[in-house]
């Protein structure tokens, strides 16, 4: 890694270079290690580092983005140049105002890095793997997946004093083990690579996949249905960028638009985004070097608060960026990226035992928008589905198809699980428990 001094004098020698009446400078720098494997074989093991300078400026409301991976002289003093040659060729953008000023983002280092996960060796994973093969193999089963770490830095300077630096590691193990007509999926991932287990976590999988086999055939309709975390994970990110996004609300397609103060969703729904809890992945600030805040976008069902960036917050009298930019050029606009679900009282066993009929859900797969504004869904089961009756699971089911609103679903929410879970998402983590959920719509397989 450039480290904190060498890291933020190098881009202050950029910032002191440019003719442009405004810059921002952001700087990524990524050590990732990757160690994948398939058919119960390590057939991959790379390393790889990058390091990435993006420059923006802007002469009046004219603005212009370069970037480079070489960060020598003559490629900073290029990439600035750059920036600079667009900007004037470009015509006004009305939306902007200026790139934000300083504000103190909170030390959250002892969140965010791990020395121990920066450390780790290419032994070390396969050693794991190699652990996990073994107990596969005496199911006749097969392995795949992955396991990477990785080790970074984020910096943000911009010309109206902010200066933002964070280290930051991860590590993510994912597996899905399959056999015959079965297949199960697990996955983890951590700033800290000591919270993970990936043995426990491919037993997990190893499971599911052996409670799979010989899947029975079932109608489609509406069913009562238990949603594993992963699969609420899914339907967050969906309310992510549908509904909780500034850009979606002012461009009239979000399903926040015009029912803030609203109840939408069933009282025992509490969602919320807050990058420095360590329950998800924390980030202290985001690609424009604003401190994250907690934004509470729905309070025991009621719509309460969307996220801004400086783009989205200068549209609209009194608001400002609540730190969920991503990196420019971003045509998505401001997303939360930490999202948190709020826990219930039950169990997953306590859900199973409570349903009469129904169907259990491990995860989604290959899922898409059909209505945004409705955030209405479709997309396949995947990796674990089963017929639930009487109280017990009696049956493996073949990968259905579904079709549903999120919002129809979070308001017919029977249970909530007791245990959360930490799910990845695009830059960070969501951090939500299982859903038991009433005539969940279920339209081919």
């Amino acid at each position: 890694m450039v480290g904190r001094e060498r890291c933020l004098e190098t881009m202050e020698k950029v910032l002191n270079r440019t003719t442009a009446e405004q810059a921002e400078i952001v700087y990524t720098g990524e050590d990732k290690a990757l160690t994948r494997f398939a058919e119960s074989v390590i057939h991959q093991n790379v390393a790889a580092d990058n390091r990435r300078l993006a420059v923006r400026v802007a002469y009046g409301k004219k603005v212009g983005h370069a970037a480079t991976n070489a960060l020598d002289e003559a490629s900073l003093r290029s990439a600035l140049r750059q920036a600079e040659a667009v900007a004037r060729l470009q015509p006004d953008d009305p939306d902007f105002i200026a790139f934000p000023a300083p504000a103190p983002a909170r030390d959250l280092d002892d969140l965010t890095y791990f020395a121990a996960t920066a450390a780790h060796t290419p032994e070390a994973r396969a050693e794991a793997v190699r652990e996990l093969v073994v107990r596969v193999n005496r199911s006749e089963a097969k392995l795949a997946g992955s396991f990477a770490v990785e080790a970074g830095e984020l910096a943000v300077v911009n010309s109206h004093g902010v200066r933002q630096y964070c280290r930051l590691t991860k590590a993510a193990f994912t597996t899905l083990v399959s056999k015959g007509h079965g297949s199960g999926y697990a996955e983890a991932v951590a700033r800290d690579i000591a919270e993970l287990d990936p043995i426990r976590t491919g037993k997990a999988a190893l499971a599911k996949c052996l409670a799979g086999q010989n899947p029975q055939p079932i109608e489609p309709g509406e069913y009562t249905v238990i949603l594993e975390a992963a699969a609420v994970a899914d339907m967050l990110d969906f309310l992510a960028v549908e509904g909780f996004n500034a850009t979606a609300v002012q461009e009239g397609r979000s399903f926040m638009e015009g029912c803030r103060g609203e109840k939408i969703m069933d009282e025992r729904i509490s969602i919320w985004d807050d990058g420095g809890d360590p329950l998800g992945l924390p980030l202290p600030f985001d690609f424009e070097g604003v401190p994250k805040e907690r934004v509470d976008c729905i309070e025991r069902g009621v719509a309460r608060d969307i996220v801004y960036d400086s783009y989205t917050a200068g549209r609209e009298a009194g608001k400002r960026s609540t730190g969920h930019s991503l990196p420019a050029p971003n045509p998505y606009g401001p997303l939360p990226l930490h999202l948190q679900m709020s826990p219930g009282d039950a169990s997953l066993p306590e859900m199973i035992e409570s349903t009469e009929r129904g169907i259990l859900v491990s995860r989604f797969h290959y899922t898409n928008t059909v209505h945004p504004k409705q955030v209405i869904i479709t997309g396949m089961t995947r990796d674990g589905t089963f017929l639930v009756e009487n109280g017990r699971i009696v049956s493996p089911l073949p990968n259905l198809r579904f079709t549903d609103s999120v919002l129809r679903a979070l308001s017919a929410v029977e249970s909530v699980g007791r245990e959360r879970k930490r799910q990845a998402t695009y830059f960070g983590a969501s951090c939500v428990p299982a859903l038991k959920i009433s005539g969940f719509r279920f339209t081919g397989c």
